[in-house]
């Protein structure tokens, strides 16, 4: 059987984000308007942002097990241009990362832990192996 570690990944995150967009995830209204974080020029561009974020923040959760806010913000940070000086790494905002995170949970994709942290729901590794499974 083909699980979501099989598949390349952005094949993978391409096909559960359009399984999210299906499921009517709730799109916060600043998405679109806003940058992702200090190191971003401008906001995304693309019209299907936020279900590609929440196909990667899931992922993310099934591939490192207990995900939390702080370790995506590094995740999903870059480097920040500081013109003539040298670059340093900035992490990215928390808020979109956190939405998505409730968004997946209130659909029953990801579950919060008493100790802290989400991790993914067997519903969550379904729609994410039946993504790789149409991927391959």
């Amino acid at each position: 059987m083909v699980t979501a570690l099989d598949v390349d990944p952005n094949k993978v995150i391409e096909k559960a984000a359009k399984k999210l967009k299906d499921m009517n995830l709730e799109k916060p209204a600043f998405v679109g308007m806003v940058k992702t974080g200090p190191h971003a020029q401008r906001p995304p561009q693309s019209d299907d942002f936020w279900f590609i974020r929440c196909a990667s923040v899931l992922r993310h959760a099934y591939v490192h097990g207990k995900i939390g806010t702080q370790r995506l913000r590094t995740h999903y940070g870059g480097r920040k241009s500081n013109g003539v000086r040298p670059e340093h790494h900035k992490r990215a905002g928390g808020s979109t990362i956190r939405k998505a995170m409730q968004q997946l949970e209130k659909h029953g994709l990801l579950e919060k832990l008493k100790t802290g942290g989400r991790k993914i729901t067997a519903k969550g590794m379904k729609l994410l192996d039946g993504a790789a499974k149409e991927a391959s």
